[in-house]
């Protein structure tokens, strides 16, 4: 099947996917409230995957991480009313682009060297979402020791390149 038909198969499986959805919120009444609206923007990274995966293209695990990822967010906000979390929320989205490097790394090419890109930005978003949580005050997961960990995360940064095997 080449390039063109999978992109019409796409496309097709998407319509009937979303008028399948759609029925069922008329004619199941109790999904309404189930549905908000964060979950309009974790659909379109679900769409966004599933076009990657049936056209063959696994780079699309990006985009649908991150938009998936911030709709997961948003769903949380909506459902706590904590918009404030924003403040260090904003963090794990280099985490969300992390997951879709692994993920594109696993479906296609070079997957060992995608999934430590993939994790290496997890870990770095997740470092980054503890300090400025702690650094903005909630929720201050560290106490007051976050300012250790920034000064043995710099070092191990200073002293990780003298410790790699020169390949020539």
């Amino acid at each position: 099947m080449d390039r063109k038909q999978r992109s019409g198969l796409v496309g097709g499986l998407i319509l009937v996917l979303l008028g399948v959805w759609f029925l069922a919120m008329q004619w199941v009444p109790g999904l309404r409230p189930w549905f908000s609206w964060p979950w309009i923007v974790i659909g379109v990274g679900i769409f966004l995957l599933m076009i990657g995966l049936l056209t063959g293209v696994p780079e699309m695990a990006v985009p649908a991480c991150i938009v998936g990822g911030i709709g997961g967010l948003l769903y949380w906000q909506n459902a706590t009313g904590n918009w404030e979390s924003w403040r260090y929320a904003w963090t794990l989205i280099p985490g969300f682009v992390g997951v879709g490097v692994f993920l594109s790394g696993l479906l296609g090419e070079k997957p060992r060297k995608s999934m430590r890109e993939g994790i290496n930005l997890i870990l770095v978003s997740l470092a980054l979402f503890v300090v400025f949580s702690a650094f903005t005050g909630s929720p201050n997961l560290l106490g007051d020791y976050w300012p250790a960990l920034l000064i043995l995360w710099g070092l191990y940064l200073l002293i990780r390149p003298l410790f790699r095997s020169r390949g020539t």
